[in-house]
């Protein structure tokens, strides 16, 4: 099965393309500002690298969040895009769980952290002991303090910090959690979509494979224009 993956959650653009369980090219773009510019482009480049077509892939998957609401949402409007003019179906798979996968078959477990803005995060806590993580607390969009406490809650266990929330809240981390909190090594902060091509392959096997409308963004949490829209309806007519 020929698979093509993505994550556009935050800054940078992961793109992955998958060939009978074997990564066949790979890349990692800074695309701030310019996701809808360059990763049209660099999906074509890396289809030359991997030696196929657009018309060879058999499966198009992407992160539906959380991050980004532009990144997410152009991300998923891409996939949709392709999937619709090929025929082809679509999966669509958590970021945090793409970015926690970054340390496979850990026996530690492994709190990605995203950076949400407002003075909140996007973060979840995985069990990355297998090869498919496994949700010790769901994908949520908190204040770090609040999140930190529902770590404490849940584990005393020895914790991997991962993401550009956790470089964001290192010092914060550490206060709250001091010696159980471990930092990942800056390469592992990035995403990788060939993380994705795995969830993508249990998707297929799972039998959850979509049909392009019925892939979707998970934001958690209203867009900056839905609060102002949803707050001008509230408004009293002066």
């Amino acid at each position: 099965m020929n698979i093509l993956a993505i994550d556009t959650s935050t800054s940078y653009a992961s793109i992955a393309i998958g060939v009978d369980e074997q990564i066949a090219a790979e890349s990692l773009v800074n695309t701030d500002r310019t996701l809808s510019a360059r990763l049209i482009p660099e999906i074509e480049r890396l289809l030359i690298t991997a030696g196929l077509t657009i018309a060879d892939i058999d499966l198009f998957a992407s992160s539906i969040g959380p991050g980004s609401f532009t990144g997410v949402r152009g991300g998923v409007a891409t996939i949709q895009g392709l999937a619709l003019a090929t025929g082809k179906p679509c999966a669509g798979y958590s970021s945090l769980a793409m970015l926690a996968m970054n340390f496979p078959l850990s026996s530690t477990l492994v709190c990605p952290m995203l950076d949400a803005r407002k003075s909140e995060v996007y973060a979840a806590l995985y069990d990355c002991s297998t090869p498919v993580p496994s949700s010790c607390i769901n994908d949520c969009v908190l204040s770090p303090a609040a999140f930190l406490d529902r770590i404490t809650a849940t584990t005393g266990q020895p914790i991997i910090f991962v993401g550009d929330g956790a470089r964001r809240y290192h010092d914060q981390i550490t206060e709250q959690l001091d010696s159980q909190a471990v930092f990942a090594p800056f390469p592992c902060h990035s995403p990788h979509s060939a993380n994705g091509i795995i969830l993508a392959l249990n998707a297929s096997r799972l039998g959850e494979l979509l049909e392009p409308s019925q892939l979707l963004p998970i934001y958690l949490r209203a867009s900056d224009a839905e609060l102002m829209k949803n707050k001008t309806a509230t408004s009293p007519i002066p």
